[in-house]
């Protein structure tokens, strides 16, 4: 058996990803003033597909960005257009006119999956007006949702320089007494005092063949869902940390086993005895290994 499996662009792989979060914020709900995300039936924390993609490709904008195959498309700042006119420049185009020619379209679509990391493997939709396609890319998350309900909280700060000067200013009275002027500002912060989440994955080999994603696009993948937590660290983020990934990687292309079969084997529970979790010790993880499908092979990077 390769100790490479895993990155094998050549298979499917299914995976399961626990990272938690504590006294921080995961992911803001605008929504909801920027409260952390909670499914309000349950109460169980919410982060979205979306949040995970923009630190894995922001960790690969740090680690990787200055090579030639690894830019990053949907980043700050950055315009899409302006990207996809990269394309036509590259390749000599014209993107002008009111539609783009089908070939011209197909070639600068090529082009865009050999340049840019995020769209060989999330994929994208490039049909805003310079027109370089569509998309579907091979590795697909889902929501994160937490193991047990959370208590979003919102405390108060306060903030000792004053935002207006008009505010801060004192006014004399005819008494010669001072009046008016800010000490303080207040502010509110939102908080998770502890959660750890369960968020899975799927990657597929026939997509992958149509992007061009290869396994050293696999195996950045897999680095970035590891380390991607210590390069985005704040004040607003907390304790966050993967504790868990977990990668089924199949023989045959099509799979050998249904990915919720294969999720079902990582049980994760508070031990006994705990009533509010807050921290990983507060969880016990099982992973059934003992009997796997034949042709899935389970290879365990974190956890």
């Amino acid at each position: 058996m390769s100790a490479t499996i895993h990155t094998d662009a050549a298979r499917r792989h299914d995976f399961c990803l626990l990272f938690d979060v504590a006294d921080g914020n995961p992911n803001g709900d605008p929504d909801a003033g920027n409260l952390p995300r909670v499914d309000p039936e349950t109460m169980q924390g919410l982060v979205t597909d979306v949040a995970l993609k923009r630190k894995v490709r922001d960790y690969v904008d740090l680690t990787c960005g200055d090579a030639e195959r690894f830019k990053i498309y949907v980043q700050s700042g950055a315009v899409l257009n302006a990207q996809h006119q990269r394309a036509y420049t590259a390749l000599d185009l014209t993107s002008t006119g009111a539609k783009q020619k089908r070939e011209d379209v197909d070639r600068t679509r090529a082009w865009m999956c050999e340049n840019f990391y995020d769209i060989r493997m999330f994929g994208a939709v490039m049909t805003t007006g310079v027109n370089c396609g569509q998309v579907r890319g091979p590795l697909q998350i889902t929501f994160a949702r937490s193991s047990d309900p959370i208590v979003p909280l919102e405390v108060a700060i306060t903030r000792v320089a004053i935002t207006r000067e008009e505010d801060a200013a004192v006014s004399i009275g005819d008494d010669g007494e001072g009046t008016g002027g800010k000490q303080t500002e207040m502010g509110r912060k939102a908080l998770v005092p502890y959660g750890l989440y369960r968020a899975h994955g799927f990657f597929s080999p026939h997509l992958a063949r149509q992007t061009g994603a290869s396994d050293e696009d696999l195996a950045l993948f897999w680095q970035a869902l590891q380390g991607m937590w210590d390069l985005d660290r704040s004040a607003a983020r907390g304790m966050m940390a993967c504790r868990g990934l977990y990668v089924y990687s199949h023989a045959n292309p099509l799979g050998n086993a249904p990915a919720h079969r294969l999720f079902e084997r990582i049980g994760v529970a508070r031990r006994d005895g705990v009533e509010a979790p807050r921290a990983f010790a507060d969880y016990r993880v099982e992973v059934d290994d003992a009997t796997m499908p034949e042709g899935v092979t389970l290879t365990v990077l974190e956890g």
